[in-house]
């Protein structure tokens, strides 16, 4: 072979080799002995192994499988056969589990098998994910005190007070805007108290028609009405636990005085019953707005708000703790990570100063939805931009601020500098600094009172000083 087809050869190997490297699927290739020869980059990511600590290694004493699992690999390789699409669970020698679907097929030459190959994709975190939320499901519950995020004070309060709420019996209130996460807080504390071992039953009384709730709640006795069976109500089925009434203004007042007997006597009857029936369960009940509000439309009986609400939460809705916006944020992008099999970094720096402005009307479900329907539309990209928000959340007019301070921006850049050719970002990001820094003069470098004057919030101002490296005092 003369030195310019050597030549070419070598260029051949690079290209496969770095190939290999780059597709965005495990490839473990081994000889008709066993031992591993080829390990891509993606394989050591699942695996979490080095190239050294697998090449020329027989197979088996790196990977472990339990009794009655089998390599798919090594099962190519004696079988001759190709094995497509089939999920293994196996163990690394330093005791990581891994999940992946496999396409592995032995390869030939000259009739003869000379080894087998492997294409891996990685289902790992989606298996575990899979398993936590089957583990939740057979408790009923998902959610504790570790679930609810924030650090803003109104909230650090509000989740304090839950917590306190974990030690008593007593009927708890959980007031708060659609999307706040009423139900979060509903399953933190029966998971914090006594009854997490016990059954968590929730029923969304908005959710069903008056004439079938009643049933639902007390239970049926058979023959009450043309084909009622003998079954029980919701609070026979929590027993011991505890029951959520989830809008529970959604009620008529006629429930909602059934309801409070049944919380006075702590017992129940039937539809169609004589027979009272004594129950042990614990009361938490959401509504969607105030109480005293509800009280004065006639949608909550004002002696079953005192019976409820012996504890009550208010849960503050988004737009009152704007400290917990990008916490939440990276928190859902983390979540779709997982279950997208993403590797999505955070939002880039626009997206978070519009995220700190917006009202948030849906609160904490809008944010998330927001998160997973921008993710739906990244193909590679390591941050959220403008573009991947979904368009109806983009062209909502309230998302651009009022007093935008653009136009003053533009006057203070041209009365402090004359004109020279820059890129357009640099002129508005020099000009934005001067007119804040006079700003922020104005004002002796009062933060709350600048922003005031400039039409922001006192955390989106904080954020722009953070990113021009403008300083201020706090006040």
């Amino acid at each position: 072979m003369d030195s310019l087809k050597i030549d070419d050869y070598l260029k051949q190997i690079m290209i496969y080799e770095q190939l290999i490297n780059e597709i965005d699927v495990g490839i473990h290739v081994i000889n008709e002995a066993g031992k591993t020869i080829i390990y891509n980059e993606k394989m050591m990511e699942i695996e979490s192994l080095s190239k050294e600590e697998v090449l020329e290694k027989d197979f088996l004493d790196v990977f472990l499988f339990e009794e009655g699992q089998r390599s798919t690999l090594l099962d190519a390789l004696h079988s001759k056969k190709e094995i497509r699409n089939v999920k293994q669970t196996y163990f690394t020698n330093k005791g990581k589990e891994i999940n992946t679907i496999n396409h592995t097929f032995p390869v030939y030459r000259n009739g003869a098998v000379m080894g087998a190959v492997e294409i891996a994709k990685d289902v790992t975190k989606l298996e575990q994910l899979i398993r936590q939320q089957q583990a939740e499901k057979s408790r009923g519950t998902r959610f504790t005190f570790d679930s609810l995020i924030g650090k803003s004070p109104v909230m650090t309060e509000v989740i304090e007070n839950a917590k306190r709420a974990t030690r008593t019996l007593s009927s708890v209130l959980i007031v708060g805007e659609t999307g706040t996460g009423k139900e979060l807080f509903a399953q933190s504390i029966h998971n914090g108290s006594d009854r997490q071992q016990a059954p968590f039953i929730s029923q969304n009384c908005a959710a069903m028609p008056e004439t079938l709730i009643e049933g639902l709640l007390f239970g049926t006795k058979k023959g009450a009405f043309t084909g009622a069976a003998e079954r029980p109500g919701l609070f026979e089925q929590a027993e011991g636990g505890t029951l959520l009434l989830d809008e529970i203004n959604s009620l008529s007042p006629l429930l909602q005085a059934k309801l409070l007997r049944a919380i006075q006597e702590k017992s129940i009857r039937r539809i169609g019953d004589t027979v009272d029936r004594k129950v042990n369960v614990r009361i938490l009940s959401t509504i969607n707005e105030g109480p005293v509000e509800a009280i004065a439309a006639n949608r909550l009986r004002k002696d079953l708000y005192y019976r409820l609400g012996v504890v009550s939460l208010f849960i503050p809705p988004l737009r009152e703790r704007r400290e917990d916006i990008l916490l939440l944020a990276d928190h859902f992008i983390h979540k779709y990570n997982v279950i997208f099999q993403m590797e999505v970094k955070g939002l880039d720096e626009d997206v978070a100063e519009l995220f700190l402005q917006y009202d948030w009307p849906g609160n904490v479900r809008e944010l998330e939805h927001v998160i997973e329907g921008a993710m739906n539309l990244l193909i590679g990209e390591e941050q959220i931009s403008w573009t991947h928000l979904p368009y109806h959340f983009r062209h909502r007019s309230q998302l651009t601020p009022p007093n935008h301070p653009l136009p003053a921006l533009q006057q203070a850049a041209k009365e402090e500098h004359a004109y020279q050719a820059r890129h357009l970002k640099d002129y508005l990001a020099e000009a934005e600094k001067l007119y804040i820094q006079k700003a922020l003069e104005r004002h002796h470098g009062h933060i709350t009172n600048t922003a005031q004057e400039l039409g922001l919030s006192r955390q989106t101002l904080q954020y722009r000083m953070k990113r021009l490296s403008v300083a201020g005092r706090k006040g």
